[in-house]
């Protein structure tokens, strides 16, 4: 991507960050003349921001998929100490994003660290205005999938926890679950020595070819539940975060580009051809015998 379209994509992607925090503000509190919501929408694409000058100079990676967790901890405390009234629904959302964070964060910076890098910015970290994109782009992966919650959080308008905050916990618990566990299964296989060059298809891969993924996807449908009861009026467009996870997970990057990598490395063996045959690409089943 050149730097002048890279450029113009990260400037619509701080636009739909702008609409967003405008749905999300509808009958949020404020601080001061500030609504929170949009306050915590801003944070999300400066803190990248800053972090993205000293990676471009010292042309490094290493702290991407850090700063994307960090950036969640500093949105959703910046929420939650700004606003005036405090449910159990706001705790909850509140401990439950920085469980997610703190874990996956910690995982994936442990994971490149290991690796030495991550081959995915091989070429897009020596190009400025491509590394730039990629970094807003996380400021608004941060902005759209806990949009629903931060609204929830700042929102004015209460409610009790009720069934939607009982369903939508037993969803997310569901959901981190499974993605910690599908970490687990794939670190330790990789970790074997006797794996080198194959795929795994055991454990909960055995059930889908991306269950981490799917556990991703689940999570943040706990979230929107969990959410749900306290929004009013636009802030209901926060809603849609579990399809962006969605979407951004099956479309453009995530489950695509993994399973194209797959294609080339093990395609046409009929160990790995009769995997993909049995094994659903997300949503999981069974394996049949």
């Amino acid at each position: 991507m050149k730097t002048g379209a890279s450029l113009g994509a990260a400037a619509i992607c701080v636009a739909i960050g702008a609409a967003v925090g405008a749905a999300g503000s509808f009958g949020g509190e404020s601080l001061g003349p500030v609504k929170i919501f949009a306050l915590c929408v801003a944070v999300a694409f400066v803190v990248n921001w800053i972090v993205y000058i000293p990676s471009f100079i010292g042309q490094t990676e290493h702290f991407f998929d850090l700063t994307g967790s960090l950036t969640y901890l500093t949105v959703t405390a910046l929420a939650l100490l700004s606003v005036g009234t405090y449910d159990l629904r706001t705790f909850v959302l509140a401990a439950l994003i920085a469980i997610w964070a703190t874990r996956l964060g910690t995982f994936l910076f442990r994971r490149v660290r290991a690796a030495g890098k991550d081959r995915r910015f091989d070429v897009m970290k020596t190009r400025w205005g491509q590394f730039l994109f990629t970094w807003t782009t996380q400021g608004l992966w941060v902005v759209f999938t806990s949009a629903a919650a931060i609204a929830a959080i700042t929102s004015g308008a209460k409610q009790s926890f009720g069934l939607f905050g009982v369903i939508g916990l037993l969803v997310w618990i569901a959901g981190f679950s499974t993605e910690v566990i599908a970490d687990r299964q794939k670190s330790a296989f990789r970790n074997d020595k006797a794996n080198k060059d194959t795929f795994i298809r055991s454990g909960l891969w055995s059930w889908s070819r991306h269950p981490n993924y799917f556990g991703e996807i689940t999570l943040w449908t706990g979230v929107a539940l969990i959410s749900f009861p306290a929004l009013q009026g636009w802030q209901y467009v926060t809603l849609a975060s579990p399809a962006f996870v969605f979407v951004l997970l099956t479309r453009v990057s995530g489950v695509g580009m993994l399973e194209r990598r797959a294609d080339k490395k093990w395609g046409g063996q009929p160990d790995y051809e009769a995997y993909k045959k049995a094994t659903p690409v997300l949503f999981p089943r069974p394996p049949s015998t």
